[in-house]
């Protein structure tokens, strides 16, 4: 089973006080770049994995989604999306991402926001999420970038000339990592990025687009300590379609 972090009374406390859980969609300054990659939500049948307070899942009926269904690990994020959610044609489940069935085809989008780095068997989840999608459907995902959290020690350096700079080691080395967040031993896997798409590419997925998100030039204005982001890629996001 997989490590349950965000039920840690210390961990979940923290979690609580960021901006893209205290302000929603508008704290998360990568939602833009992603909402972008999404075909039209408008009657589609949606599957959001990893829904935390379930954010993305109201949005999604917000704008003309069919039906939601939102999964998450966590009791107390699932309580919390329950909580805060009044509409009857989103559900909320508790489910381990690593154990995950789904119907054939009983989705058009699949949508994730950084949850699979916490996947032990990326693969097998693909495939899963590929059988659950009708033909055509769309797989929209963001992880950790592979750069950002390929590091036994990930943290800012400082270089010869006093710039800001992550260290990257054993990029080529994946596999399991552990870092201290909010609480110590957070375990995440690293995959490398030629892996992350590939391993889509192999179970059935047409690649639609890549970025690797870097704050704009407004969002920076805006919020000037998005500035160290365009120092490195903190997030890869992904579209893709079952074809």
């Amino acid at each position: 089973m997989a490590q349950n972090i965000y039920d840690n009374p210390k961990f979940f406390e923290g979690y609580t006080q960021l901006p893209r859980q205290i302000h929603g969609l508008e704290g998360a300054p990568e939602w833009p770049a992603l909402q972008s990659m999404l075909i039209p939500v408008s009657d589609k049948r949606v599957v959001d994995l990893g829904c935390g307070f379930g954010w993305v899942s109201r949005w999604m009926r917000d704008n003309g989604a069919k039906s939601v269904l939102g999964l998450d690990l966590s009791e107390k994020m699932i309580e919390r999306a329950r909580k805060d959610t009044k509409d009857t044609l989103i559900e909320y489940r508790i489910a381990d991402l690593d154990q995950l069935t789904l119907p054939p085809e009983s989705f058009d989008i699949a949508f994730s926001s950084l949850t699979f780095h916490y996947v032990r068997d990326f693969e097998r989840l693909v495939k899963t999420i590929h059988h659950s999608l009708s033909k055509g459907g769309q797989f929209v995902f963001s992880i950790e970038h592979p750069v950002y959290m390929a590091a036994a020690h990930p943290h800012w350096i400082m270089d010869e000339e006093g710039r800001k700079t992550w260290p990257v080691n054993g990029y080529s080395v994946e596999g399991e990592r552990k870092t201290d967040w909010f609480i110590d031993g957070v375990i995440k896997y690293h995959r490398t990025m030629a892996t992350t798409i590939n391993t889509l590419i192999s179970c059935g997925f047409e690649i639609l687009q890549v970025k690797e998100f870097a704050p704009s030039a407004e969002q920076i204005a805006k919020t000037p300590a998005l500035l160290e982001e365009l120092e490195r890629p903190m997030m890869l996001l992904v579209s893709a379609a079952k074809r």
